[in-house]
């Protein structure tokens, strides 16, 4: 593996941005919408806040489509970028701690999630979610150990995961119960997300190891299009994810285990009692492609949308009491959110091929809301 090495220095105290912050209406990564209009969003209230000023802080630029994040118990932000790249933010700027060649970024795909282990650092393993090439497009979840600065892979933990070079799916997150969690998109074969024995269109779970929790198949659950943010609910432990629709009906969804969220049958609500239905849809679609609690409220990035996503729900835990859209237009794709004990982290992905790259993009950004 590569020494590691000092790039793309941006340190903390980097360019500050005094932007609006302001609430408003509501395609996916597969395509932009139409111009964003007043258009119905059936189980998501509109939310009319007045703008406020609130400054974001750049702490990292120059980089290439940041994907996965996660934080650890220090504060230290770990990313990806998904050419292959896994990376470290700290007091010093970004740290380059190795580069995976055999990741094959090709569409969608690439090097995508990144989970730390539940008990990193004592426990100082890494877990990314790489697409690569055998014979076609394939994915896996690879197990890395942090060594004096440097990574090494340690292990394959679960392999054979459906490839395309769209909906590949890709986010990793642990959850309460010490399992870890992926999403996995419909691979382009849609038909294949209604049978859950395949893993096309699923959530699956699986023990640290790779291994599946009490030899139970490792779908969690099934019927998903193209899942790309996973966040668990800090009070009640309860998971919840973020899907692309098609042209309408991007999603918020609550996963149970065993339950059918429909696709490609349904998008959307649904009169049939054996889809599990979202608790809220937007059309025009907007890409919602992450997930994150951050003081109570749930996050996302948009990528069509180019905007920040904050979602309040109800004591009930699913019932939408505010939705707004925020910075809308100021960063261009916004994809990945991660919950800082310093504030909210959210990353650009202008160089995805989809949108129109500014000179120090791709960025991290930081904010305190």
């Amino acid at each position: 593996m590569a020494p590691s090495t000092r790039r793309r220095v941006l340190a903390s105290a980097g360019a500050l941005l005094s932007v609006g912050v302001a609430g408003g209406d509501t395609a996916s990564e597969d395509a932009r919408s139409e111009p964003l209009s007043d258009a119905s969003r059936p189980n998501a209230p509109r939310n009319r806040t007045s703008a406020r000023e609130s400054q974001v802080e750049t702490v990292a630029a120059n980089l290439e489509v940041p994907w996965g994040t996660d934080v650890s118990s220090d504060g230290t932000l770990y990313f990806t970028e998904r050419p292959g790249r896994v990376n470290r933010l700290g007091s010093d700027g970004v740290e380059l701690l190795a580069e995976i060649d055999d990741t094959h970024a090709v569409g969608e795909g690439g090097l995508l999630g990144l989970a730390l282990h539940p008990e990193f650092p004592a426990a100082p393993f890494l877990y990314l979610f790489q697409t690569y090439e055998d014979d076609g497009i394939v994915q896996r979840i690879l197990r890395y150990r942090l060594s004096g600065g440097e990574l090494e892979r340690e292990a394959v933990v679960f392999d054979g995961i459906p490839g395309a070079e769209r909906h590949t799916g890709g986010r990793l997150a642990f959850g309460p119960d010490g399992d870890l969690y992926a999403s996995v998109g419909d691979a382009d074969e849609p038909e294949k997300a209604q049978n859950p024995e395949t893993l096309h269109g699923s959530i699956l779970r699986l023990e640290a190891d790779g291994s599946v929790p009490d030899c139970r198949g490792p779908v969690f659950s099934y019927g998903h299009r193209n899942p790309e943010g996973l966040a668990f609910h800090p009070a009640t432990g309860a998971l919840y994810s973020t899907e692309h629709g098609p042209d309408e009906d991007d999603e918020i969804n609550v996963l149970e285990a065993g339950n059918n969220y429909g696709w490609p049958v349904a998008t959307g609500e649904s009169d049939d009692p054996s889809f599990t239905d979202p608790l809220a849809t937007y059309t025009p679609t907007i890409a919602p492609a992450s997930a994150a609690f951050h003081d109570g409220a749930f996050y996302f990035g948009a990528l069509a949308g180019e905007h920040l996503h904050r979602v309040e729900f109800g004591p009930d835990g699913r019932t939408v009491e505010s939705d707004e859209r925020l910075f809308e237009g100021e960063f261009g794709r916004v994809r990945s959110v991660v919950d800082g004990s310093d504030g909210l982290y959210f990353v650009t992905s202008n160089r995805d091929g989809r949108g129109t790259p500014a000179n120090a993009d791709d960025r991290i950004l930081r904010w305190t809301p």
